[in-house]
């Protein structure tokens, strides 16, 4: 399963802290980090978290991320047109 999650992480420095927790509490996962550009207006504005596993705990995922003190959501998937 994948699950990729919105957040206000503002760069690649910050994000390896969150990702080197979210990998030790799920050591199995495939967990990668995307940014675009800058995360100034979330959630217009956004960085990405993608995960990768058998099973994704997004409860837990959101749960860690905030307590490092960022805002997580999963991101809606939906069709525009």
């Amino acid at each position: 399963m994948i699950e990729v999650f919105t957040t206000n992480i503002p760069n690649t420095n910050r994000a390896k802290g969150v990702i080197h927790k979210l990998k030790t509490k799920f050591p199995n996962s495939e967990i990668h980090f995307d940014i675009e550009g800058e995360v100034s207006n979330y959630p217009c504005t956004h960085s990405i978290i993608r995960f990768e596993d058998t099973q994704v705990p997004s409860v837990a995922i959101r749960s860690l991320v905030i307590q490092e003190g960022y805002r997580c959501d999963v991101l809606i998937d939906k069709v525009c047109y």
